[in-house]
């Protein structure tokens, strides 16, 4: 996305102790950074909270990110703290609408680097719809975080031909994942390795929910289950639904789309690209009569053309993921056991 938002003239060019007071700089920094970037009708009473007009099911999520580095090939912390959150709430089959919004700073961290992570929360916000409503600023000392910390809260509203639950997965359900993964995390490990590459690998931090509400208009509650393979990536998020149902994963190695730059990285850094966090991209585990339909819809938008059926829900092996690699052996896809790539969100 375009980021364009000039920066205003501020009294100070990093963050002090005396921006977490409460008091007249925390005051400055709010209103010539926050609110004037964020305004909306919610935000603008500037009270600690909000009172939001909510009817049927509500879906509710909250999240908070540590990554380093706070910026990263293809986006920063600003944009994948509000990406995440609405994305959580998509894949409860939910229209995200409302979010808050807190930060805990580092003294020191520049005036331009927190602008720049303000600037990609609006941009991240109008592209996903949402509005960012309440929200709370804290300063720690010098040493005591990593420049900074966001936590994030959203709200939405159910798609009424929603019906997301791991108790309706059953034998026969296809599995999709609907672009290239392992993305985000190498490019993650591309900036703190410093591997260089032909082209930038950038991470797939982006909103998916106009995806799914696109799928959910036209498949409803033929879609069973949805997840986002964020930390731990795709492997992890299909032994958990594996183990939880009870029943068994099949995927094709050949059917799992992965860029070859990420694919060579992995190998550099000893990595299995299952196992490697996404922030772009989804799971999505549908009736076995409309898998290719989906995967039709999926390719209608330019951030899924790689969209592929990787597998099936089987009843054999329950409680297993089976992967047959490309030569035709099979081996057990097992849950990841301790943090492969720490501070990746």
């Amino acid at each position: 996305m375009q980021l364009s938002c000039p920066m205003p003239k501020l009294d100070f060019d990093v963050i002090t102790l005396g921006h977490g007071s409460g008091g007249l700089l925390t005051n400055r920094l709010l209103d010539s950074g926050v609110f004037d970037l964020l305004n909306n009708d919610w935000l603008d009473k500037r009270h600690d909270g909000a009172v939001l007009n909510l009817d049927g099911k509500t879906a509710f999520t909250t999240d908070s990110f540590v990554i380093y580095p706070i910026s990263f090939p293809g986006g920063n912390i600003g944009e994948l703290a509000v990406n995440g959150t609405v994305n959580d709430l998509a894949m409860c089959g939910a229209i995200p609408q409302y979010l808050s919004l807190s930060f805990i700073i580092e003294e020191g961290l520049t005036m331009k680097e927190f602008w720049d992570v303000l600037v990609s929360v609006k941009f991240a916000c109008e592209e996903a719809g949402v509005q960012v409503v309440t929200g709370d600023t804290k300063v720690v000392e010098r040493g005591k975080g990593d420049k900074i910390f966001i936590n994030t809260t959203g709200i939405g509203k159910l798609h009424p031909q929603a019906d997301i639950d791991i108790q309706r997965v059953k034998a026969g359900d296809k599995v999709i994942v609907s672009d290239k993964i392992a993305t985000h995390g190498i490019a993650i490990m591309s900036v703190r390795e410093g591997l260089e590459f032909e082209t930038t690998i950038e991470s797939d931090s982006r909103n998916l929910n106009h995806i799914v509400k696109a799928l959910l208009d036209d498949f409803g509650r033929n879609i069973h289950l949805l997840r986002d393979p964020t930390r731990g990536g795709v492997a992890t998020v299909l032994t958990e639904i594996a183990r939880d149902r009870k029943l068994g994963i099949d995927i094709s190695q050949k059917n799992i789309p992965l860029d070859e730059q990420v694919d060579g990285a992995c190998e550099i850094l000893g990595l299995d690209p299952l196992y490697v966090a996404n922030e772009g991209i989804f799971v999505a585990i549908v009736n076995a009569e409309i898998a290719d339909k989906v995967i039709k819809k999926l390719k209608e938008f330019e951030v899924c053309q790689h969209a592929s059926i990787i597998g099936e829900v089987v009843e054999s092996h329950p409680g297993q993921v089976v992967l047959t690699s490309g030569i035709g052996g099979k081996r057990v896809v097992n849950m990841l056991v301790g943090e492969q790539l720490p501070r990746i969100c």
